[in-house]
């Protein structure tokens, strides 16, 4: 029974729920368990994780290049440095004006994923380009119940004026279904992990969910038997495996629970464009989306994600890390040092709030290795000095190892102008969906592996 194949669609049902499982070796046949050559295994995952504003270059970009570069204080927040590949020298050349003058901001945001020059316009006949998250999405999205994920902390504006004549859905959309669809990201922990496990045709009502949750405590709750049962059919490693996640999920689900949310009443300028009801701390906030993250990459019910920290010149201040001033406006620093002091602040504590999503991945065991092994993260921000609004010479790190696909504990300096659409390329080689061109790249990004 221990070695009895189990389907990887596989799922634990309950009334009103489903719980998708986790990658476990009973997943794979006794044959490919036996082979020195594995004829299936973990899949790759592919996120993108998006900073407004820029960054404090000087505390970013290594001096030495090589295995032989040593951690700047952002990169030092953001850890594991095994598994990181920092990118120096990428350009985005489509959030550059060519000739539409302001909204540097807006075009860095719609521009990190598509490569393409948004068209400046006041909400009508907005015109992007495809971003390559949905175009991976739309090869591989029927091989997971969810073809992508978009998460962030700041509402999706889909009409309005926010840049200097560019419309709002520039401002705050990072992940494009086409030219003209931009896909809107969701918020709320709550009603990720709703459409994570629910198993309701339609999202449900503010009243349903309070009707349900007063019924229970945990959607363990309700699929107790199906895990009973699967337990007692399983080998001693996914049992360890099928616990640990279990006690992911309520855990999950304790802290969306447990925290304070935010209120209409809230007028804190901090949280203006948090919408009601998410948790009222921005580190929690961010953390329980990153946990969604997780556990739809744990379960396989995606294999391609976004989140944005904030939207495009987001001004929020960071009053939990001493920083009262705005970001956007600290990121017009004029070369002064007490807010390059506040910028550096602001990137650091981004960069923490990454390491605790790539220590969540890392503690998660899947195949031989762990999560984080099977991922590929893309972080940074298509501006890289705030002040001087340049998308050249990006703050761009690529961490995880990619199923075994690349080769991290690197810094490597790219030639000026290198698309930074070629780096996309590359991903999309090592989700197999082989293209010869996307947007304005010239070919795959060198040296990775």
């Amino acid at each position: 029974m221990h070695h009895r194949r189990i389907e990887r669609r596989t799922v634990l049902r309950g009334l009103g729920a489903t719980l998708a499982l986790p990658w476990l070796e009973s997943m794979v046949s006794v044959p490919a368990r036996a082979s020195t050559v594995p004829t299936s295994g973990p899949p790759l995952r592919v996120a993108f994780m998006y900073v407004p504003n820029g960054m404090h270059m000087p505390a970013w970009t290594p001096s030495a290049e090589g295995r032989d570069f040593q951690l700047t204080p952002i990169l030092n927040e953001i850890g594991f440095r095994e598994r990181m590949l920092v990118l120096s020298g990428l350009t985005l050349d489509g959030a550059r004006p060519h000739g539409d003058g302001g909204g540097d901001h807006a075009r860095a945001v719609a521009s990190f994923l598509t490569g393409a020059h948004p068209k400046k316009t006041d909400g009508a006949n907005i015109l992007n380009g495809p971003s390559v998250d949905q175009v991976a999405a739309e090869k591989i999205g029927h091989l997971t119940r969810l073809p992508s994920l978009e998460l962030g902390t700041e509402s999706s504006s889909q009409a309005g004026n926010c840049d200097s004549g560019y419309s709002c859905v520039y401002t705050s959309n990072v992940s494009w279904r086409t030219a003209t669809s931009p896909v809107a990201k969701e918020m709320d922990p709550s009603l990720v992990f709703d459409r994570l496990f629910s198993q309701a045709t339609a999202p449900l009502t503010p009243e349903q969910r309070a009707q349900r949750d007063k019924h229970r405590h945990s959607i363990l709750d309700l699929v107790q038997s199906d895990a009973n049962a699967l337990h007692r059919a399983l080998g001693a490693n996914d049992r360890r495996k099928l616990d640990e996640y279990l006690y992911a999920v309520r855990d999950v689900e304790q802290r969306m629970k447990n925290a304070d949310k935010l209120q209409n009443q809230d007028v804190d300028t901090a949280d203006f464009s948090r919408p009601e009801g998410v948790p009222r701390e921005y580190d929690k906030h961010v953390q329980l989306m990153l946990d969604m993250m997780v556990l739809a990459f744990q379960t396989d019910s995606t294999r391609i994600a976004t989140f944005m920290y904030a939207n495009a010149g987001s001004n929020r201040s960071y009053r939990e890390i001493e920083v009262g001033d705005g970001h956007h406006d600290l990121s017009h620093h004029g070369k002064n040092a007490d807010k390059q002091s506040g910028i550096q602040k602001i990137n650091m504590f981004h960069a923490r709030l990454c390491h605790y999503f790539l220590r969540r991945l890392s503690t998660i065991r899947e195949g031989d290795g762990n999560l984080l092994d099977n991922c590929l993260i893309v972080y940074g921000s298509a501006i890289s000095d705030g002040d001087r609004h340049n998308h050249d010479d990006l703050p761009i790190v690529l961490l995880g190892g990619g199923c075994g696909t690349v080769t991290s504990g690197r810094h490597i300096r790219y030639p000026n102008e290198t698309p930074l659409t070629n780096l996309y390329v590359s991903l999309l080689e090592r989700l197999k969906i082989p293209v010869d061109k996307f947007s304005d790249s010239t070919g795959p990004l060198a040296g990775l592996s």
